[in-house]
């Protein structure tokens, strides 16, 4: 398996140079503040708390939290599915979340809705752990059949994309382009 570092710079650079840009950052910006929205008409008046998947759900997260002018408590967790595995919710906790949960509502934000798997696995998590109420939002909802279960959707979602290899706002290349600024698919991918 080839390191993160044995990327040239130049061999990342052509990877951005030559994607698709499927949504700019003002379409991204948009769909942020409707997500932001429909948060404070259904959370405002409760005590929310509000789970980032790292790594990715990271920037989603930052710009959400300031768009949520209410009380809430904003904590972060980290769980990827093991790569070995096909199917099914296992999970491999890196960071697993150090908060109560009984008797609240939570939200978890991540990048990325695509089979749906690790994030059911974490609502599952939150519920044996006492959560009455566990909502999920993603930037991006990845258009395909393959999902989790049939009719599989996020509570608040931003944007719908095709199904390709995507990068920016969270979501990476090869541990790259997080900070991409918009969505972008990888050509040919």
């Amino acid at each position: 398996m080839q390191s993160p570092h044995e990327h040239t710079r130049e061999d990342l650079q052509k990877v951005f140079d030559e994607a698709d840009c499927l949504c700019d950052e003002a379409q991204v910006q948009e769909a942020i503040d409707r997500m932001a929205a429909a948060l404070r008409t259904d959370l405002a008046d409760q005590n929310p708390l509000l789970f980032c998947v790292m790594n990715g759900g990271l920037i989603l997260t930052g710009q959400l939290l300031p768009r949520l002018p209410f009380p809430l408590q904003a904590e972060y967790l980290h769980a990827t599915r093991y790569r070995q595995e096909t199917t099914g919710g296992i999970l491999e906790w890196k960071l697993r979340p150090d908060v109560d949960m009984q008797n609240r509502t939570v939200v978890i934000v991540d990048d990325i809705l695509d089979e749906g798997t690790t994030l059911n696995a974490i609502a599952d998590y939150c519920r044996a752990h006492g959560a009455v109420d566990v909502r999920t939002a993603v930037l991006i909802d990845k258009q395909h059949d393959r999902k989790a279960r049939p009719g599989l959707k996020a509570d608040y979602t931003g944007l719908e994309v095709e199904d390709r290899f995507l990068f920016g706002y969270g979501m990476d290349y090869k541990g790259y382009w997080r900070n991409a600024p918009g969505i972008y698919a990888v050509k040919g991918l």
